[in-house]
């Protein structure tokens, strides 16, 4: 996520703490996409395990790798609204369902933009990639996204702390 503020039923949640500066590089664990022809994209994406990490997510970073990246994984299928507060660079918004495809790309992101943007249903994780990679790579919606962040032991966030994030979903 980048630029994103915590939404819960339409209102932003934050601790009232204006974020002011990127954080800090966060652990990154590989993420492969499989495409519907079967080639294989490789990612190292960092992991927004914690509602604060969520919340600034790719924040005022200059750049976003072409094989990097941001994955948010949800505590369970849910709607995942973003926006692109404070986020300086357009990003690919990859939504992802229970079965781990992709169920809709939101591509080049407008930098600095509330508008929300939606992932058109319940969706377990949103990964954040720099802007055009999935055009460029040809990356559609139904290709197969595979990490481990997506084990129940690498659970990023506890149900009870579920919230979205302007640009992103926390």
């Amino acid at each position: 996520m980048v630029g994103i503020f915590p939404i819960i039923d339409g209102f932003a949640q934050n601790d009232q703490s204006e974020i002011t500066r990127p954080q800090p590089e966060l652990t990154k664990q590989p993420l492969t996409i499989t495409t519907k022809t079967g080639k294989k994209h490789q990612f190292l994406v960092e992991i927004a395990k914690t509602p604060k990490e969520q919340e600034v997510g790719e924040m005022f970073r200059p750049h976003v790798p072409e094989n990097g990246g941001m994955l948010f994984v949800w505590p369970g299928p849910q709607p995942s609204n973003m926006w692109m507060k404070n986020t300086l660079v357009p990003l690919d918004m990859v939504f992802i369902d229970g079965h781990h495809r992709i169920q809709a790309i939101a591509e080049n992101t407008v930098p600095y933009s509330l508008a929300p943007i939606n992932s058109r249903g319940a969706v377990i994780a949103t990964l954040e990639l720099q802007g055009g990679i999935t055009e460029k790579l040809g990356i559609t919606v139904g290709d197969t996204v595979d990490s481990a962040a997506f084990e129940p032991d690498q659970s990023t966030v506890s149900k009870g702390e579920a919230v979205e994030i302007g640009n992103k979903k926390k």
